[in-house]
């Protein structure tokens, strides 16, 4: 079911026409020959996929074998897979040196758009594939038009008013289908594969229309082979978390009716059973795609269920293409779009509990390559972005009320990690259901030393060139009131961490990590300088220039912000995890989930408190947690629009990296809580019993 209003008389003769001029294309000579291969090419993709909507809508392949449909799976996905995309339009390089500057990168945006057919077509999204056709046919028809007239080509401004109109034309359709896709448990595509289908039967997987490889074939494999009891047990630490996660902060789960699922494909059997263990919370569980469309896109991060990556060095070549119609105008229009989309949906929205989410870990960590033709945000459209950000953020939270939603997230390993999967598997689950008692003494021991402060200094070691001060707020009765929340395995599972939000002004200095993972991307001797609490300066090592190295950073831990203050300090105490992490050889390749309690961490961007400042919250101690404010989300009370960023990334700094962290206290003492990477506070010892033998 879509919620696009359109009559299924105009919808079925549009797509008659549409597809009727589709079938003429391939045997055309009516373009230049340097354009020809690829609307040939195209049009036969688009024909493929309609044939392939109207065959699955018929009930074809239901019965077929697995290697029928492997084979399916991957001639969709092939042109974009790495052996093949250096000669794929996808790649903006390769669009370019067949079609020239400027319209052979617009044609690269145009392939990628049209890829999101592959969906449609397993969505018998019908309205979906039709505007892409028809967009498809009118940059086909402007070049026949100035092949034609003159032998020539089309303006490139010609091909770029028509792809920006079709984004602003059809974003309130588009902002409106996924609002809709978001929040309503009627629209359950992936709810019914998952909740119907032989998960035994691992020709299921190919039902949502992802890619599939041996990591998701592998992983559905080796929950099959677990007791039902075990996977039940591995969803209850799940669900468990978010339901706690609410009650911990005191927030009416009761008001709540739905929980977004958000996973990758072959953990079905988990999912299942957390699907049934929030129903009987009394939610009802809302499993969307990632977003296909540019116009709902987020540069390349990925929000929703989905499966394999086929390339991403593809996602990353096209993580700025809205470059092309990001405006003020088309800003604008989106953010109403938004508006009325949730208004439309009030009832949905404000009984939304919020995510679950299941990330992986273990798959070759993503280094990118600068591509010199792929499109670029201008300083102008990186502020319109910023903008859309922000609003989009308000707005959100005006329907999806932030004070009273919830989250939780947790982590697995996929069997690309290498031939101890099953094992570091079942470690995982060891990790994921640490004695949460235990680490709540010992951090609660840690934070009455931090609350002594009003300082920490931070210093690496070993090659680590971290020297950091960390401002503290004041306590008025430490008797009540402390900086620190004693996290333990709810929200951010698993346990491990305390944390605060910083003072900005007086939080100065340098942090270093020789190599981090982060949102799917590593770096690589990353170096950030802090003025007053903000990013003040930055680098890393991944590229042979300094400004593609200053690019990546602006775009992935700024998100185009010129500045964005430091949101979190924290000191992750997960020794448990770190051991697994260097006995298996895989600390580079878990998710910053895990990695964040091996260390001490710090977020830049908002606090962890964002958009719910006002909420009392208190420690197991009844100590309340004063500092949920800095100098810049205080600003929500006099310009919303200067208090937040829409970003929080955790950088961790690990055990072998750090020389000391010590409490700086107003008296002149210094509280010693690590040094030489192991803890040496009094109540802490039993944390280094993990990491005897691993730091010298």
């Amino acid at each position: 079911m879509q919620h696009i209003e359109i009559e299924r008389e105009e919808l079925t003769e549009r797509l008659e026409l549409a597809v009727s001029r589709l079938e003429e294309i391939p045997q055309e000579s009516r373009v230049p020959d340097a354009f020809r291969g690829f609307f040939a090419r195209e049009a036969e993709f688009l024909l493929d996929m309609h044939r392939l909507m109207c065959s699955l809508r018929e009930g074809a392949y239901r019965e077929a074998p697995i290697h029928e449909l492997g084979e399916l799976n991957r001639k969709l996905y092939k042109d974009i897979l790495p052996e093949n995309y250096g000669t794929c339009p996808g790649n903006p390089t390769y669009a370019v040196s067949q079609m020239g500057k400027g319209l052979g990168e617009l044609l690269s945006f145009l392939y990628t758009e049209l890829r999101g057919a592959v969906v449609f077509a397993y969505e018998n999204k019908e309205w979906d594939y039709l505007v892409a056709a028809e967009l498809f046919l009118e940059i086909y028809h402007a070049f026949t038009d100035g092949f034609e007239e003159n032998g020539g080509l089309p303006e490139e401004k010609t091909i770029r008013d028509i792809l920006y109109w079709y984004c602003s034309d059809y974003t309130a359709e588009m902002v409106t289908e996924r609002t809709a896709e978001m929040l309503d448990p009627e629209l359950s595509f992936a709810r019914d594969i998952i909740m119907n289908e032989d998960l035994n039967d691992l020709r299921y997987l190919y039902r949502f229309g992802e890619y599939v490889t041996e990591n998701e074939r592998k992983t559905a494999e080796y929950l099959n082979s677990l007791p039902e009891d075990e996977v039940e047990s591995i969803a209850k630490t799940w669900t468990e978390g978010y339901r706690i996660g609410f009650e911990v902060a005191g927030k009416p789960l009761h008001k709540k009716k739905t929980v977004n699922i958000r996973y990758r494909l072959g953990f079905e059997r988990i999912v299942r059973c957390a699907v049934k263990q929030f129903e009987a919370m009394g939610l009802a569980s809302v499993i969307y795609r990632s977003a296909v469309h540019a116009v709902n896109k987020r540069q390349s991060i990925r929000v929703g269920y989905y499966g394999a990556v086929p390339n991403p060095q593809f996602e990353y070549d096209h993580r700025n293409d809205a470059a092309l119609f990001l405006d003020e105008k088309f800003v604008t229009r989106k953010l109403q779009a938004l508006r009325n989309a949730y208004e439309e949906h009030k009832y949905l929205a404000n009984t939304h509990g919020g995510p679950a989410v299941m990330d992986v870990f273990g798959e070759t960590p993503f280094v990118p390559q600068a591509n010199p033709d792929a499109m670029k945000m201008s300083p102008e459209v990186q502020k319109e972005q910023v903008r859309y950000s922000n609003e989009a953020g308000q707005i959100t939270n005006r329907y999806i009320i932030g004070s009273e939603r919830s989250f939780t997230i947790i982590a697995y390993p996929v069997p690309q990690i290498g031939e101890n999967f099953r094992e570091i598997f079942a470690e995982t689950v060891k990790i994921n259901n640490l004695d949460y008692r235990k680490y709540q003494k010992i951090q609660q021991t840690i934070i009455d030393s931090l609350d002594q402060g009003t300082a920490l200094h931070i210093a690496g070691m070993k090659g680590n060139c971290t020297d950091l001060t960390v401002q503290l707020h004041r306590l008025v009765d430490p008797s009540k009131q402390t900086n620190f929340e004693n996290c333990v395995a709810d929200v951010n599972i698993p346990v491990g961490e305390v944390f605060t939000s910083p003072v900005l002004a007086g939080t100065n200095g340098v942090l270093h990590v020789s190599r981090v993972y982060l949102e799917e991307f590593q770096y690589r001797d990353l170096r950030i300088e802090v003025k007053d609490g903000m990013i003040s300066d930055y680098i890393c090592g991944n590229f042979d220039s300094e400004e593609e190295n200053r690019k990546y950073i602006e775009e992935n831990i700024l998100f185009h912000h010129k500045t964005i203050p430091m949101g979190e300090c924290a000191i992750g105490t997960n020794t448990t995890a770190y051991r697994v992490a260097k006995t298996y050889g895989i600390a580079d390749k878990l998710p910053i989930l895990i990695a964040e309690k091996m260390g001490p961490h710090f977020a830049f961007g908002d606090t962890c408190y964002s958009w719910q400042e006002d909420n009392a919250v208190f420690n197991p101690d009844g100590k309340e947690i004063i500092a949920r404010d800095n100098e810049c989300s205080i600003k929500r009370k006099t310009d919303l629009s200067a208090a937040y960023f829409g970003c929080h990334t955790d950088i961790t700094i690990p055990y072998e990296e750090l020389g000391h962290i010590r409490v700086l206290c107003d008296d002149g003492r210094e509280i010693s809580i690590i040094e030489n990477g192991r803890f040496v506070l009094p109540g802490t010892e039993e944390l280094n019993l993990p990491l005897e033998g691993l730091i010298d």
